[in-house]
């Protein structure tokens, strides 16, 4: 179910890609942490789903929160002529490091699991 997620995802993605117009350069950064923030959301999504506890209405909640409250960190940084969205680039940076190293660690459980089952089933069955 999430594999076809995924996919639909993508498809979807190209084609506005594809077919929408140029960002001006004046929000293209408004845009990058936007960006940046729903990927933090992403990862945190596939994170809990491989902790088995993800709920939908705090991924949707997460996913247009922190993406607005990036956007408004920018503007707000922009208007006191400080790099504020650089903490918000630090911090999701962060978090998505962190819950790819969570969902690394459990295919890499999951894969050695399974190599260590396939070679006592051998084992055993050799010992027949």
């Amino acid at each position: 179910m999430i594999l076809i997620a995924i996919v639909i995802g993508c498809i979807l993605g190209a084609v506005i890609g594809i077919s929408a117009p140029m960002i001006p350069y004046t929000y293209s950064g408004y845009l990058a942490i936007a960006i940046i923030a729903a990927l933090d959301s992403v990862f945190g999504g596939l994170a809990s789903t491989v902790n088995k506890n993800f709920d939908l209405k705090i991924f949707v909640s997460g996913f247009f929160g922190n993406a607005i409250l990036s956007i408004l960190l920018t503007y707000l940084g922009q208007k006191l002529n400080v790099d504020i969205y650089l903490a918000a680039i630090v911090v999701f940076v962060g978090r998505m490091f962190n819950n790819l190293a969570i969902i690394r660690r459990y295919y890499l459980e999951k894969w050695t699991n399974r190599n260590q089952n396939q070679t006592q089933e051998q084992t055993t069955g050799e010992e027949k």
